[in-house]
């Protein structure tokens, strides 16, 4: 956690926003972690990275980052923003069909509607590539990625949903069974 110049605490509400971050509780083949947060977007941020891991092969991966600026950006239209990156593989039949990348799209939408999360500003791009090795790489086997890069604006200090729909989406990316409604994952 940065806190801003000259030492002072960080406002109430992210102290209150870091912790529920901290103590959120990822599905056991999500493996959730703090990382450095960007130095110059707001007074106040954090980052999480998650990797989704099963069998030992690796599904996806991804990056939340929660913004906090006291006195509002108009940018964003308050003072949170939430910014989230997630990637997973796919099959290069998938990559090319032209309407993967509106299926991530309501993929996203579905996860933040399931969890709650209420919110404006709300905006990303939807990325897949296609990759097919020539030449002496021709051995290895065609494949195919697809990104998810969006922001939004939470419409109250309630982030936990925000982020519980952003490891919605990547369980989701990486193709893991959804978990029944009041069903909790244990950890292994």
């Amino acid at each position: 956690m940065r806190t801003a110049d000259h030492g002072v605490d960080p406002p109430a509400g992210f102290r209150s926003a870091l912790s529920a971050l901290r103590d959120m509780r990822a599905r056991p083949e999500i493996e959730l972690v703090e990382a450095p947060a960007p130095q110059r977007l707001a007074p106040y941020a954090i980052a999480l990275t998650a990797d989704v891991v099963a069998d030992d092969h690796d599904l996806g991966t991804g990056r939340l980052v929660l913004l906090h600026d006291p006195d509002g950006q108009d940018a964003w239209e308050g003072a949170w923003r939430v910014v989230v990156f997630a990637k997973a593989s796919m099959e290069p039949e998938m990559a090319v069909d032209p309407m993967i990348c509106d299926v991530g799209w309501s993929w996203l939408q579905e996860s933040l509607q399931h969890s709650g999360a209420t919110y404006i500003a709300f905006g990303g791009t939807v990325t897949r590539t296609n990759s097919q090795p020539y030449g002496a790489m021709a051995g290895r086997e065609a494949s195919g990625d697809l990104e998810i890069r969006a922001s939004w604006t939470p419409l109250d200090d309630e982030v936990v949903p925000h982020a519980a729909a952003w490891l919605d989406l990547l369980a989701t990316m990486a193709g893991l069974e959804p978990l029944p409604v009041g069903v909790a994952s244990l950890r292994r």
